[in-house]
């Protein structure tokens, strides 16, 4: 099952780069940005993850809450975070 997975933007890409640096449970790794770009991006912000793009910015209450939820239900988790942490340089 593929789930959008909160991450929190520890740094942002070169200007026009359209990539951030984000960070879920520890591990972090790049991710496109474009879909959010137009929204003023900001290192500390939260994004809400699929297959590598950032396809919408949530506030850290929703990402919270989406993490616990994602923790209660236990495999979709750990797949998810699987995938994220999978090939990381």
């Amino acid at each position: 099952m593929c789930v959008g997975i909160p991450a929190r933007v520890v740094e942002l890409g070169p200007s026009g780069s359209h990539s951030a640096i984000v960070d879920v449970d520890g591990a972090q790794r790049e991710v496109n940005t474009v879909m959010v770009d137009d929204e003023g991006l900001a290192v500390g912000e939260w994004v809400l993850l699929h297959v590598g793009f950032a396809m919408s910015k949530i506030d850290e209450a929703e990402a919270a809450e989406t993490l616990a939820f994602m923790r209660e239900l236990g495999s979709v988790y750990d797949e998810e975070f699987e995938a994220f942490s999978r090939d990381l340089p």
